[in-house]
């Protein structure tokens, strides 16, 4: 099935493009009454251009201009969106908003907000009061390939699109760390621990191989980049790129958020959702989180040579979101 018609405000290369967002907002937010005017839908508040936060404003509209610069500088080959990249993209049809979710991106509170909009948690009203684990439970929240082919292209034209991003190996450090050094993630051991082990450690121990719960973060950048690792099954979601999770050069997205500016980006959305005082997007514990200088010591014993690989792994995403390649880095 492909959803590549053309339609006004789309290129060639098959971006559901909104620099010219359709004169109406889709039926969940546009029912007109005889007499009554209809709301705006997020989409047309963000380019009617009449936001109160100009500063944050022309911020994300250098950020929009900067990823569609990197599209067409370094992707070659356009294709047609088929529903498989919409997996991650989850819909609130009662405020007109598509919300990609990268894991280790705050992407639990964002569920948790969108739960809170879409009143999957009944009463909850605080995000916080809802379970991590359940934010995460299939069928929570929509997504987007679960439409027909009509009304996912009609959600790409009127719909806000939002994604937030992240500096990519910090991130790839977070995950590291949260699957691989939390006792608690067996799975994660059982699953991925123990094939690491086995294929990257020399004489593993016995129990190693049947736990696959001590794999060091060398071990971790070896699996990553050898070839046989994605000729075998796609990357897991919490370590896969970007830019193959939500497809920027192909949905354009209205909003780039980053981790970095967590707070002030969310809150921006919420803003152009008109449901910032309904409901706050929580505020993330530091004490935990991965910095850059965290980063910079699991990179301390990677090698050069294994470095530049990881990071051509990854290099799309840190063009795409304009991250500049990390100081700690030997390689250059």
């Amino acid at each position: 099935m492909l959803l590549g018609c053309r339609k006004t405000g789309q290129s060639e290369d098959g971006w559901s493009s909104m620099q010219e967002y359709p004169g109406r907002a889709a039926e969940p937010l546009g029912e007109r009454s005889s007499g009554q005017k209809t709301r705006r839908s997020p989409l047309q508040t963000l380019y009617e251009g009449d936001q109160v936060e100009s500063a944050v404003q022309a911020v994300h509209q250098g950020r929009r201009e900067l990823l569609e610069e990197a599209c067409h500088s370094y992707t070659r080959k356009r294709r047609v969106l088929i529903p498989e990249d919409l997996k991650h993209v989850v819909v609130d049809d009662q405020h007109g908003l598509l919300y990609c979710y990268v894991p280790k991106v705050a992407c639990t509170n964002w569920k948790r907000v969108l739960m809170v909009l879409t009143g999957v948690t009944g009463d909850h009203k605080d995000p916080l009061d809802i379970p991590a684990n359940e934010a995460h439970i299939p069928g929570n929240l929509r997504t987007l390939s679960e439409y027909s082919t009509s009304q996912i292209n009609q959600r790409l034209r009127s719909y806000l699109k939002f994604i937030f991003v992240r500096e990519p190996f910090e991130r790839l450090v977070s995950a590291y760390r949260n699957k691989f050094t939390r006792s608690y993630n067996t799975a994660f051991h059982k699953r991925y621990g123990t094939k690491i082990v086995r294929r990257h450690r020399p004489d593993p121990h016995p129990e190693a191989l049947e736990k696959g719960n001590d794999v060091s973060f060398e071990e971790f950048v070896y699996y990553l980049v050898d070839p046989a690792t994605q000729r075998e099954e796609p990357f897991n979601e919490h370590w896969e790129r970007v830019h193959s999770l939500c497809h920027p050069c192909l949905i354009h997205y209205d909003v780039v958020g980053k981790y970095e500016t967590l707070e002030q980006d969310s809150r921006y959305v919420l803003q152009l959702a008109g449901v910032d005082e309904q409901v706050r997007f929580p505020t993330s514990s530091k004490s935990t989180r991965t910095t850059e200088d965290m980063a910079a010591n699991f990179f301390q014993n990677i090698s050069p040579f294994y470095q530049k690989k990881l990071y051509h792994l990854y290099r799309m995403d840190f063009l795409l979101f304009n991250y500049s390649v990390p100081a700690y880095l030997q390689f250059r």
